[in-house]
């Protein structure tokens, strides 16, 4: 005799997948400036200035350990992709630059879902603009011009703003001595972030 399945004993189609499963990675790669220990500590300062000065941004602030300048975003992915960090250490590795002084003097927001703060100059140098040029001719030529950007807006980013765009404010300069690009893969959701590659830039 046949057994009838009751709804209970049949195979359940879960279309929301699997509660318990581990939600996929995002690995992220990226070129940037990374400040020595001094300047973050200044950069952190200016943080701290900016919290009381402006407590209606109730915002998420970065850890110090993570300031950076991002020079060029080389995409999010399910892993970390050999090519990419291969191309883009072919691409520095053909800079040739000498070490310059970067200026940041206002914070500001930009515009989005959550607010970025951020720290800019009011004078990009010329020799940062060169360098993000440079660079960007170089991933071209690598192969990986499908993230990049057409334009460049260099700025630290210190927190991210639950709604508030915090309008230009004055800070304390805090001046920058650039010496170095460093290739950084970062998984999204974790603290840490690893330095792949570093490059000195000399005189």
């Amino acid at each position: 005799m046949a057994i009838r399945k009751t709804p209970t004993d049949l195979p359940q189609l879960d279309l929301l997948g699997d509660a318990h499963a581990r939600p996929a990675e995002v690995h992220r790669l990226f070129l940037a400036l990374i400040p020595e220990e001094s300047v973050r500590i200044r950069l952190a300062a200016v943080a701290d200035a900016l919290r009381v000065q402006c407590p209606e941004l109730r915002a998420r602030w970065v850890n110090s350990a993570r300031y950076h300048a991002t020079l060029h975003f080389l995409g999010d992915h399910s892993m970390l992709r050999p090519d990419i960090v291969a191309a883009a250490k072919a691409a520095a590795d053909s800079i040739r630059a000498a070490p310059f002084e970067w200026t940041l003097d206002h914070a500001a927001g930009f515009h989005g879902r959550q607010p970025p703060c951020v720290l800019r100059s009011s004078l990009v140098p010329e020799p940062l603009q060169q360098l993000w040029q440079d660079l960007r001719r170089a991933l071209l030529l690598a192969g990986q011009g499908g993230h990049l950007e057409r334009t460049f807006t260099p700025h630290v980013t210190l927190a991210y703003s639950h709604a508030t765009l915090l309008q230009p404010t004055a800070i304390e300069p805090v001046s920058w001595r650039v010496d170095e690009i460093a290739l950084i893969h970062s998984v999204v959701g974790q603290p840490q972030q690893q330095v792949l590659a570093r490059w000195s830039l000399h005189d």
